[in-house]
């Protein structure tokens, strides 16, 4: 029996489907861990699938794949570090896999184990996929026990209590946990919770990186026995974290590991937003972007995490102005494209407008110009752009906050036009925020200082489609609009209860209204990085034909 252990903690990036690239990235990071003298090395949940892996892992070819991939990753440890890594693992009888951790050690697949509880909240969707397994199972490893409860599985008393009783002397968890604001206060109030009940350390090693609209963090981390850390890795970075645990008088101690500090508030947020866009872009294999730069805040900040995510040689930005766009507006797109460096050029639409109102004339001969006109210039926009995409190959970013998409501020095929939108999950008040951040800080090496031209921080939100427009002649103030939604859309509160905090009861009613009957653009509009508790899409799935309505003064009716 072993009375010290080197244990690595592999937090890295892989795709999902790409299982040949998953299984040469396990085969690197095995090689660092052994040559750092490692004893075992832990990756993250499902690594050589990747995850989520959604109905992906329903596929049999893509479970032999991965067992193939398994077995090749296992000669790899003959004489070497031993590894723990994750993949789905045929359950027989025609159901689905299990979600799997193996144990390879000395050349061979030594051990299993299956993943038991089986989330099926927010954005989780394991229980039509996966089958659960029969119960957690320790695993020998040299000489003594280690328990590997998967993600969820820590996250209820259950498993790890069953590990505990099996003789298990370290937690050792595999996780997919994907990025939210409150995530990692969230992890370690779990993790203590279990170093409480069971008494023996926890060592959480999560998975970095985005796959379609969430991001993985990273931030794993280790809590000796009583629950104090002892070991913490960077957000949204690859990293691999060498621990030294020792055992003395029956209990295992780690004496040396790394410490990293997290970003908070707005840095973290950001730091997501460029990690989701840039692997969104590379792991699709888009060679650029293209984003249409109107001098509003909306489309700088995107622009600003598209150069800081993929550099500035990569973002192309249009300008489409028409004759309601402003000297100022002009004079904004193009400071902010200077100060990034990126590519920039001006399309006027108003030929494509003539165009349009002489083939209009004559159906619309006696009806009076309204926002048909208005969503005519946004849906020229959103025309040139993909006429731009679908020539070069660039993916076109569109620019909706998330309280224009809450409400419906927006125009299908117009500027909802596009494949990837890094503030769909950003409330406006957030947007300035974030850029106010951004403009104080570079938080890369290669970073640009102060992109945003002060006067976007300043100037009233318009959309510019008419004379001396400006949001709020539709909407609320945002910080009411936002205070709104975050009741009506994170907490799912009560109209009562949102007007007891101070908001007009009409403007609430308005602003429900707004968010139901806008349902059906949010179900068209383009993936977008996960940021809080409730996205829409992933999170938030609400039916688009929906009668119900909440009323102030009673319970919701339909």
């Amino acid at each position: 029996m072993t009375d010290r252990l080197i244990i690595a903690a592999v937090q890295a990036n892989p795709t999902v489907g790409a299982i040949d690239a998953n299984e040469a990235l396990a085969a690197a990071r095995l090689a660092e861990a052994a040559a750092a003298g490692a004893d075992l090395a832990i990756f993250s949940e499902l690594f050589l699938i990747g995850y989520p892996p959604e109905d992906l892992a329903l596929k049999p070819a893509a479970v032999a794949a991965c067992r193939a991939a398994l077995d090749r990753l296992a000669l790899k440890t003959k004489d070497a570090c031993a590894a723990l890594i994750g993949l789905p693992w045929p359950s027989g009888e025609g159901r689905g896999p299990h979600n799997a951790v193996a144990l390879i050690a000395d050349g061979e697949i030594k051990d299993v184990t299956f993943k038991v509880d089986l989330p099926n909240y927010g954005v989780f969707d394991e229980k039509r996929v996966f089958t659960p397994g029969p119960g957690a199972h320790a695993f020998d490893f040299k000489g003594f026990k280690i328990g590997v409860p998967v993600c969820e599985d820590a996250w209820g008393p259950i498993p790890c209590a069953d590990l505990v009783a099996q003789g298990a002397e370290l937690l050792l968890v595999p996780n997919g946990s994907p990025y939210r604001r409150t995530a990692e206060d969230e992890r370690l109030g779990i993790a203590r919770a279990r170093t409480a009940e069971s008494g023996i350390p926890l060592i959480y090693v999560n998975q970095v990186g985005g796959q379609d609209e969430l991001v993985f963090d990273g931030a794993s981390f280790a809590l000796q026995a009583d629950g104090q850390p002892c070991m913490s890795l960077p957000m949204f970075e690859e990293a691999l974290g060498l621990m030294t645990w020792e055992r003395s008088g029956g209990a295992w101690r780690c004496t040396e590991a790394p410490m990293t500090t997290w970003p908070e508030g707005p840095e973290e947020v950001y730091r997501a937003m460029v990690l989701g866009l840039r692997d969104y872009v590379n792991k699709s294999g888009f060679p650029s972007v293209l984003i249409g730069l109107s001098g509003g805040i909306d489309s700088a900040i995107t622009a600003v995490v598209a150069a800081d995510a993929l550099g500035p040689d990569r973002v192309h930005l249009v300008m489409l102005p028409s004759r309601y766009t402003s000297p100022e507006s002009f004079e904004d797109a193009k400071g902010c494209a200077a100060a990034i460096g990126a590519d920039y050029r001006i399309i006027p639409i108003m030929p494509g407008i003539a165009a349009l109102d002489e083939m209009l004339a004559e159906a619309f001969a006696g009806r009076n110009a309204d926002t048909t006109e208005e969503n005519i210039q946004a849906r020229l926009r959103g025309v040139t752009l993909m006429a731009l995409s679908n020539k070069t190959g660039a993916l076109v970013l569109t620019t909706g906050n998330k309280s224009e998409m809450a409400v419906g501020y927006a125009t299908l095929y117009g500027d909802m036009c596009g494949g990837y939108n890094v503030l769909k999950d950003i409330y406006k008040t957030d947007v300035f925020a974030i850029s106010a951040w951004r403009n104080a800080h570079r938080p890369f090496l290669a970073s640009a200082d102060h992109p945003i031209p002060d006067r976007i921080l300043t100037k009233p939100p318009s959309a510019e489609l008419r004379d001396n427009q400006t949001d709020q002649d539709s909407l609320p103030a945002y910080a009411d609009l936002d205070g709104i939604l975050h009741g009506l859309v994170e907490e799912e509160a009560t109209l009562d209860e949102i007007v007891a905090r101070g908001y007009a009861p009409e403007v609430v009613e308005r602003i429900q209204r707004l968010l139901y009957i806008s349902e059906y653009k949010r179900r068209q509009a383009p993936p977008g990085v996960k940021i809080g508790g409730k996205a829409f899409g992933r999170d938030r799935r609400y039916p688009i034909v929906n009668g119900f309505r909440d009323r102030i003064g009673g319970f919701g009716k339909s």
